[in-house]
């Protein structure tokens, strides 16, 4: 069986897009590594944060809908999206995330620490301990430090209606194993290293109504495929399932596929390669808007629509 290394990116749906630079950048300290668009909707951007090189699982990505409405949480959703930082990182963050207004709570989960937000559009943000994160590199700015610094992504926390159905198809499709249980949350690992970046799916039952995308929501969350080979050997995996994902779609920085999970969760398969350096270098990354080939001769009509940020 093919086996997913882990999430590859995570996809969101936010409000005024300066208001979303300034809080990913400033407040937690990501860096901005692409200045794109909606390759469906050029008329809108599509903005990355992630660490040094957007790694793959380390991209949090959105789309600026301005004026759409706020997202419910429910059934079919993405309830929470956790980030790995080091264990002497906690006091930090909690400081931190305290003066800058945004209430966080403490908690313990699987014996880990666990401090829960909202960022200015009410997504649900999670910053997580996890042994080993300071072997991994940080990317630091002038007010977070990079041995402070998030690393990329822990985890997601999905609410669906019947979890055995979802299991299914991390663990038949993508290979994950069931790790452990904690109350109603189930957790499902990928292989590889404890600290590997996107290594965990938790699933939460959520029978009741539907979730709706909109602000403040995820859009969809994307698993790793190492080619295109692997892409087409997961995608038959599925079939088993009665899962039929769709035709893959050329995103430039990786190739994709998409399908809609038992639960109503979109999940997308995304190669690792060709990377976010496949346009402009690793030092200047996210400082200029990049277009796919086919949108650059509409290059000004598009940069017009645009909001400076």
């Amino acid at each position: 069986m093919i086996h997913s290394a882990g999430i590859h990116h995570v996809t969101a749906i936010c409000g005024d897009p300066r208001r979303n630079y300034d809080f990913y950048t400033k407040t937690l300290g990501l860096r901005f590594i692409k200045k794109t668009v909606n390759f469906d909707d050029p008329g809108t951007y599509h903005l990355y944060y992630g660490d040094e090189r957007g790694s793959p699982g380390a991209a949090l990505t959105f789309f600026p809908w301005a004026g759409s409405p706020q997202g419910r949480v429910g059934s079919g959703e993405t309830l929470a999206t956790a980030f790995i930082i080091p264990e002497p990182a906690l006091a930090f963050w909690l400081s931190r995330l305290t003066q800058k207004g945004l209430a966080p709570q403490a908690q313990k989960r699987f014996g880990a620490d666990v401090l829960t937000f909202r960022d200015p559009d009410a997504m649900a943000l999670e910053l997580i301990t996890t042994p080993g994160a300071a072997a991994i590199a940080g990317y630091g700015v002038s007010d977070v430090p990079a041995a402070h610094a998030i690393r990329g992504f822990h985890s997601v926390t999905l609410g669906v209606s019947a979890p055995a159905d979802t299991a299914a198809v991390l663990t038949r499709g993508f290979s994950w194993k069931e790790e452990r249980r904690e109350g109603a949350r189930i957790r499902y690992t990928a292989g590889g290293p404890a600290t590997a970046l996107g290594g965990h799916v938790d699933l939460i039952a959520a029978p009741g109504a539907a979730g709706r995308q909109g602000v403040g929501s995820v859009h969809h969350v994307a698993f790793r495929a190492h080619d295109d080979s692997d892409q087409a050997k997961m995608v038959e995996a599925l079939h088993p399932l009665g899962i039929a994902a769709t035709e893959q779609k050329n995103r430039f920085y990786f190739r994709s596929v998409y399908f809609r999970e038992p639960g109503r969760v979109l999940f997308e398969i995304a190669t690792d390669a060709p990377g976010f350096t496949a346009d402009e270098p690793l030092e200047s990354l996210g400082t200029a808007l990049r277009l796919p080939p086919q949108y650059e001769s509409i290059r000004a009509k598009i940069e017009a629509a645009l909001p400076p940020l």
